[in-house]
C-alpha cells in the first residue's frame, strides 16, 4: 500500500484519487479552496467527451478506452453525469473521408450527417458532418460533486479543503503554513498555475464561453441534440447542447488568447470577447436565444509543443496543468498512467 498525495481537486485529481483508492492505496487530496471548488478550472456545467479524433488513429483508440472508463466511473459513483448524445464534427469532403478512415482503423463507429438534419446549427459552407456515437456530454459539476462524495466516504481517503500548497519536492508537498506532507507519489493537478509549483513551462490561455437558453419552440429538439464542433466562421467553434440541468454552451478558439494571469478585468476583457463569440455564425436565428451567462475559462499548453502537458518532474512527482476541453476526456488515461507507476513502485 502506497500513500498518494493529490494536489488539486479538479477532474484529473479526483479521477486519479478514485483510481488509487480503489487499488488499495492511501490518498490525501489537497485543495486550496473548498472541495469541490466552484472557482476551479474543472468547474463547469458540461464538457465534451469526444472519441473520434480525425487524422489520429492512436488518439481515437485511447479516447475510446477513456470513454469506457467514464462509463465505469458513472456506475461506480451511482450518479448519472454522462449524456450519451454523441458528437458531430463538421468538415469538408476530404476531411470527412479522412475522419471515416480514422474511425475504421481505430475500430469505432461513425456515420455521415447532412447539415439539414441539424437545422438550428450553422455548418460552414461546403461542409457536412461525421457523427461520433461514442461521444457524449459530461455534466462536469455533477461529476465533481459525485466524486467528492464517494471519496469523502472512503476510509483510505482524506480530503483537505482550504489547504494551499507552497512547494513540491520528491516525495513531499510543502504547505503554505510550512508543514510538510510526505507521500510515495504526488500528482500536482491544481489548474493552469500548476506549472508555478513544478514546471514545465506552459503558455496560459483564456477562452470566453457563452451560455444560452434556446427558444421554447426548439426546447424539445435540443433535448436530444448532439454536441457539434468545427463550426463557426473559421471552423473553430463548438457547441454543447442543453440537458441535465445545463444550458446550451458555445465556445470558439477564435476568442481564445494568451494571457499572463488568471485574474482578468471582467469589464474590460470579457464582454468584448463575448460579443465576438455571439457574432460567430453558429446558430440559426441566434437572436431568439437568451444569453444567461458569460464565463472565462483558462487552460495551459506546453510551451514547446502547444499540446497538453503530463510531465514526470521527479521519480515520485507527476504534473498535469489544466488543459481545457481535452482534460476531462483524457483524465482516466492520466489516472491510469500514474496508478501504473504507483503499483509498479516506479516512484519509490
Amino acid at each position: 500500500m502506497a500513500t498518494v498525495a493529490v494536489v488539486g481537486a479538479g477532474v484529473t485529481g479526483l479521477v486519479t484519487a478514485i483510481g488509487c483508492a480503489r487499488a488499495g492505496h492511501r490518498v490525501r487530496v489537497l485543495e486550496r479552496g473548498p472541495v469541490p471548488n466552484p472557482a476551479s478550472t474543472s468547474s463547469d456545467q458540461h464538457r465534451a467527451l469526444r472519441v473520434l479524433r480525425p487524422d489520429d488513429v492512436d488518439g481515437t483508440a485511447r479516447m475510446a478506452e477513456a470513454r469506457r472508463w467514464w462509463a465505469e466511473l458513472e456506475s461506480l459513483l451511482r450518479k448519472d453525469f454522462v449524456r450519451p448524445v454523441g458528437v458531430v464534427t463538421a468538415g469538408t469532403p476530404d476531411e470527412l473521408e479522412r475522419a471515416f478512415d480514422t474511425a475504421a482503423q481505430a475500430g469505432v463507429p461513425a456515420t455521415a450527417v447532412v447539415p439539414g438534419t441539424l437545422p438550428p446549427v450553422l455548418f460552414p459552407d461546403g461542409t457536412s458532418g461525421v457523427f461520433d456515437p461514442g461521444g457524449a456530454v459530461l455534466l462536469a459539476d455533477r461529476f465533481l460533486r459525485a466524486a467528492v462524495g464517494w471519496l469523502a466516504a472512503h476510509p483510505a481517503v482524506t480530503l483537505h479543503p482550504d489547504c494551499p500548497v507552497a512547494g513540491i519536492g520528491d516525495h513531499q508537498v510543502v504547505l503554505a503554513d510550512g508543514a510538510v506532507v510526505g507521500a510515495d507519489a504526488v500528482l500536482v493537478a491544481g489548474g493552469p498555475w500548476t506549472a508555478g509549483l513544478t514546471g514545465p513551462p506552459v503558455v496560459l490561455h483564456r477562452q470566453t464561453m457563452v451560455y444560452l437558453r434556446p427558444p421554447p419552440h426548439l426546447a424539445a429538439w435540443w433535448a436530444s441534440a448532439p454536441g457539434v464542433g468545427r463550426i463557426g466562421a473559421d471552423g473553430r467553434a463548438w457547441l454543447l447542447p442543453p440537458g441535465g440541468g445545463a444550458l446550451l454552451k458555445i465556445s470558439s478558439d477564435a476568442v481564445c488568447r494568451e494571457v499572463t494571469t488568471t485574474n482578468p478585468d471582467p469589464d474590460r476583457d470579457r464582454e468584448p470577447w463575448a460579443g465576438r463569440l455571439l457574432a460567430e455564425p453558429i446558430l440559426a436565428g441566434a437572436e431568439d436565444y437568451a444569453v444567461v451567462a458569460v464565463r472565462d475559462c483558462h487552460y495551459a499548453t506546453d510551451a514547446v509543443t502547444g499540446g497538453p502537458v503530463l510531465a514526470r518532474i521527479h521519480p515520485s512527482v507527476w504534473s498535469r496543468s489544466a488543459c481545457g476541453g481535452s482534460g476531462f476526456g483524457a483524465a482516466p488515461l492520466v489516472a491510469r498512467e500514474i496508478l501504473g507507476g504507483v503499483n509498479d513502485k516506479e516512484c519509490v
